[in-house]
C-alpha cells in the first residue's frame, strides 16, 4: 500500500474518530442532563471567572427549574463564601447537608463527594468567623465521609492559584485541634496570609 495513501487515512480516521467521541459526548450530556444543570454550569463558568453576582443569578436559575438540586445549592454557598456572606453561607451548607441526609442513597458516589464537600465548606465558614470547635466537628465529619475527595487542590488548582502546598482539610482539622488543647493564651488560630490560601472544596 501507497504509505502516502495509508497516512492520509490514518489522519482521516483519527479526525473522524474525535469528532464522533465529541458528538456522542454532547448528546450523551444533554440526553441525560436534569432541569438546573444548564444554570449551575453556567453559575460554575461565572464563579471560576470572579463574577460571583452573575454566578448567583445563574444558580438561582437553576435552584427555580430544580429546587434543592445540590449542585446549585453549592454554588450558591461559594459564592456567599467568597463575597464575605458567611452567614448565608453557613445556611445554604447547612440546608445542603440536611437535604442530602434524607435523600441520599449509599450508592450514590458524586452525592457523597458533594456531603464531605459541604461539610469541609462549612467547616471553612466556621473557621473564617473563628467558631474553631464547630470548625473542627465539620472537618472531621467531611473527612469521615469522603476523605480523599479532601486530600487536597490538585496539580491544575495548585497552578491555577498559585499554591504548591496548600493547606488540606486534614491539616487544618490537626492544627486546630493542637491549638485548642493549648491554654487559651498560647493559641494561634488565625494566620490571615494561609488562611486566604485554603480554597473551597466542590465535586
Amino acid at each position: 500500500m501507497n504509505p502516502r495513501v495509508l497516512r492520509r487515512f490514518v489522519k482521516y480516521l483519527a479526525i473522524l474518530t474525535v469528532g464522533m467521541f465529541s458528538v456522542w459526548a454532547l448528546v450523551n450530556m444533554y440526553v441525560n442532563e436534569q432541569p438546573g444543570d444548564y444554570h449551575t454550569r453556567q453559575g460554575d463558568i461565572r464563579v471560576s471567572e470572579g463574577d460571583f453576582e452573575a454566578a448567583l443569578v445563574s444558580f438561582n436559575k437553576a435552584l427555580s427549574e430544580m429546587p434543592n438540586h445540590r449542585g446549585a445549592l453549592m454554588g450558591r454557598a461559594i459564592v456567599f463564601i467568597q463575597t464575605d456572606r458567611l452567614g448565608a453561607a453557613a445556611v445554604e451548607l447547612t440546608h445542603l447537608i440536611d437535604f442530602l441526609k434524607k435523600n441520599l442513597s449509599p450508592d450514590d458516589i458524586t452525592g457523597q463527594a458533594t456531603m464531605a464537600a459541604a461539610y469541609a465548606n462549612r467547616g471553612i465558614v466556621h473557621d473564617r468567623a473563628g467558631r474553631y470547635r464547630e470548625a473542627l466537628a465539620d472537618y472531621i465529619d467531611a473527612l469521615k465521609v469522603d476523605e480523599e475527595l479532601l486530600s487536597g487542590p490538585g496539580i491544575l488548582d495548585k497552578i491555577v492559584y498559585g499554591t504548591p502546598n496548600p493547606s488540606t482539610i486534614r491539616d487544618r482539622a490537626l492544627y486546630i485541634k493542637k491549638q485548642l488543647a493549648l491554654p487559651e493564651g498560647q493559641r494561634l488560630l488565625r494566620i490571615p496570609e494561609k488562611d486566604k490560601a485554603q480554597r473551597m472544596y466542590k465535586p
